[in-house]
């Protein structure tokens, strides 16, 4: 029988004024339990006594907590927000985790003021016991409904950061990394990006132990083990997003060594082949950008030249020879196009890869081979010389607003890429070759050893100026046709540093939808399963 209004307060001052007597009261307490099925104002008052006493009645600590559990579904927002806000103050001894499984369950609220209610509710039980918090969090996350799981991921990867250093012990994040490798078993795309979000941002991950341990957990995801199928979208998928994720892990220490053996055993081989898993994406130049960064952090190869002359023969592929070759290939043909992008790509890959077996331009290939190769530097040099003018032409004079147009900010882009393929394909031209010469990638912040080096006209440009996160996509560019070939001189002076007149796909920008390359998962339970 549901109680009154006047029957709460009735038995509410029974049980207030009882102080130490209070467990010989637990009529008054069962009277208040009754008031969840009363009307709106009864159930408001419930809200309130329910929390008040619970510790004093043990015995009847599972009614209590079922009876705040129907009034945290009540049809009346208010009424849910009131038995919400005071959820935590039955979050003692065993029943935390409960109450923390409880609170996950209720993010799946559409309410903005009651999710904000349960997000501050589940930070405030975080601070009172931060394991038992998790629990109840992890064990949604694993099998809970799809919406639970969702946010309850959503809730670690923006809140936990924040926890205060003294909840965040060892022993707490030793079991975040445990009960996170369990979920990242069966994950979607963007789910994993989540994941490796929380991880990275634990304390004791960020030693050189710890970096590693998460490339271990990304390689896993990955799939290295396995031939790439470039014609399956969600391979591919999976593959970009497991790359993106390890490369902010990658180090003198943390090497990208399993990276990028399988990127050149099994990608490049299959470059243009590659299936987008959006259309917008450039797959080719996505794909030959992460390998440029990765390469820097290469550690011993085991394959190390039959890797070296796959991405040598893939440079090549994007190296033309000059229309009045020596043999007339090309004479009979349309202009060649010069795809900086791509090229510079290739060329910073095989130079940082080169460092490893300097010998591999003398020793390793023909003499016809490395011939072909420097008619085809020469060429690409001729055409970096002309194209370089053009653009410092274009921007010279130009300061503040008039480089921040988009035009203006491709050409300096442009002028980067093509700055970068200079400075390498002088290093390939010594002999022996060198590979001492160092470039920042185009897309990547210009570097504070290099600021000082670049410059248009008498102004310096900033990284804001030139736009160092504007995109570049491929760059073909006509070079014109000379009468004799000439011999190429390393160009002398130098240029500013960014590149344009194309547009450039931004890296990172693709995040691949829910499901997409990392597996469906199976049906979860439905309903309350408090």
């Amino acid at each position: 029988m549901a109680a009154t209004v006047e029957e709460l307060y009735r038995n509410y001052g029974i049980l207030a004024d009882a102080k130490e007597d209070l467990s010989k009261h637990k009529d008054a307490y069962q009277v208040i339990l009754d008031g969840v099925k009363g009307g709106p104002k009864e159930k408001r008052l419930a809200a309130q006594f329910i929390p008040k006493f619970f510790s004093s009645f043990p015995e009847l600590s599972d009614a209590a907590i079922n009876a705040q559990l129907d009034l945290c579904e009540d049809e009346d927002v208010s009424i849910r927000r009131q038995a919400i806000k005071e959820l935590p103050r039955f979050a003692s001894g065993e029943n935390l985790p409960r109450v923390a499984d409880i609170l996950t369950q209720l993010l799946q609220t559409d309410d903005s003021a009651e999710f904000s209610q349960v997000n501050t509710a589940l930070i405030s039980i975080f601070k009172i016991d931060s394991k038992g918090t998790l629990g109840g969090l992890f064990s949604q996350i694993l099998q809970g409904e799809d919406i639970v799981r969702e946010r309850a991921i959503k809730f670690l990867s923006t809140k936990l950061k924040t926890m205060p250093d003294d909840t965040m012990t060892k022993e707490v994040e030793d079991y975040v990394f445990t009960e996170t490798k369990k979920v990242l078993e069966d994950v979607t795309g963007e789910e994993f990006v989540l994941l490796m979000r929380i991880l990275s941002g634990l304390k004791n991950m960020q030693t050189v132990s710890g970096r590693q341990q998460l490339v271990e957990l990304v390689v896993e995801q990955a799939f290295l083990e396995q031939a790439l199928n470039p014609a399956d979208t969600d391979s591919v998928d999976r593959l970009l997003q497991c790359t993106r994720q390890a490369l902010p892990l990658f180090s003198k220490n943390v090497h990208s060594t399993r990276f990028v053996t399988y990127f050149c055993e099994y990608v490049l081989p299959n470059l243009c082949l590659l299936t987008s898993p959006v259309a917008e994406l450039d797959i080719q130049l996505e794909v030959l950008k992460l390998m440029a960064e990765m390469s820097p952090f290469c550690g011993d190869m085991e394959k190390l030249e039959v890797n070296l002359k796959m991405l040598f023969e893939k440079l090549l592929e994007f190296m033309p020879l000059p229309p009045e070759g020596e043999n007339g290939e090309n004479a009979a043909n349309e202009e060649p196009k010069l795809q900086f992008s791509y090229v510079e790509c290739l060329l910073f890959s095989f130079h940082q890869l080169g460092k490893k077996l300097p010998d591999f331009l003398i020793d390793k290939i023909s003499g016809d081979k490395l011939k072909d190769f420097k008619i085809r530097l020469q060429y690409f040099a001729r055409g970096l010389q002309v194209y370089i003018r053009q653009l410092r032409v274009a921007l010279q004079g130009k300061t503040g607003d008039a480089l921040k147009t988009e035009e203006n900010k491709m050409k300096v882009v442009a002028l980067k890429i093509t700055n970068n393929i200079n400075v390498l394909i002088k290093d390939l031209f010594h002999n022996p070759p060198s590979y001492k010469s160092t470039v920042t990638l185009s897309w990547k912040p210009v570097q504070k050893t290099e600021a000082a080096a670049t410059a248009v006209g008498k102004k310096r440009l900033s990284g804001e100026d030139i736009g160092a996160t504007a995109a570049a996509k491929k760059l073909p560019v006509n070079l014109p046709r000379r009468d004799a070939r000439q011999i190429y001189n390393p160009p002398s002076g130098k240029y500013s540093d960014s590149i344009g007149n194309f547009s450039y796909e931004q890296r990172g920008g693709f995040r691949g939808g829910r499901g997409r390359g990392f597996g469906g998962r199976g049906n979860r339970s439905r309903g309350r399963i408090y």
